[in-house]
């Protein structure tokens, strides 16, 4: 069975050792890796059967990660992000060569949020790494929104389990691909059209 903890330091010392930690946000409870390790990353996927065509979302702690993961960010994305980060809105913006093709599926642009969770965000500033973070359940099942509901469903297949509480919001971030002329909803989430 999964190992749990409370401890974010700990959690922190997992995620730069390219081990993969479950935890929690205020959608529903993440699968996190080390963004930048490729091969951290290919565990998300196996671990979760999920299809390599399917990106991950790249959770950050504050702004100043952006200019290193995203080439540029329109006026639109700016305001998207004063208004609702942190928070549940992802933001897809072009990608810088930082990024890891197997996090984005290959596409040009990578999937960027900063959530509000008071544990996600002190996790992300102590291991001062973008983390890729999908649901942490199995591919095609229902989002865990606690950690025991991320143990019933990965088991001992991760490594650890942050236990921060069940999550306040529930499903998944909204998704926005922003462009220089306009942006597209992607996905229905958090955050209302």
């Amino acid at each position: 069975m999964s190992r749990f903890t409370t401890s974010v330091t700990a959690a922190a010392e997992f995620l730069r050792a390219g081990k993969l930690v479950a935890f929690p946000t205020e959608t529903v409870y993440g699968l996190g890796a080390n963004a930048l390790d490729a091969g951290a990353v290919a565990r998300v996927f196996e671990v979760k059967n999920r299809p390599h065509f399917d990106p991950l979302i790249v959770h950050i702690a504050d702004e100043a990660w952006l200019p290193r993961l995203v080439i540029e960010i329109p006026s639109s994305a700016r305001k998207l992000a004063e208004a609702f980060w942190p928070g549940p809105l992802t933001l897809v913006l072009p990608k810088t060569d930082l990024i890891p093709d197997l996090v984005t599926s290959g596409l040009p642009g990578v999937a960027v949020r900063m959530p509000s969770h008071p544990m996600a965000r002190q996790l992300l500033r102590e291991t001062d790494l973008p983390i890729a973070a999908p649901s942490a359940n199995p591919f095609g099942q229902l989002s865990p929104t606690t950690a025991q509901h991320v143990a019933e469903t990965l088991g001992d297949r991760i490594d650890l389990i942050l236990d921060g509480g069940p999550c306040e919001v529930g499903v998944e971030s909204t998704v926005v691909q922003v462009h220089a002329d306009g942006a597209v909803l992607l996905r229905q989430g958090g955050i209302a059209q």
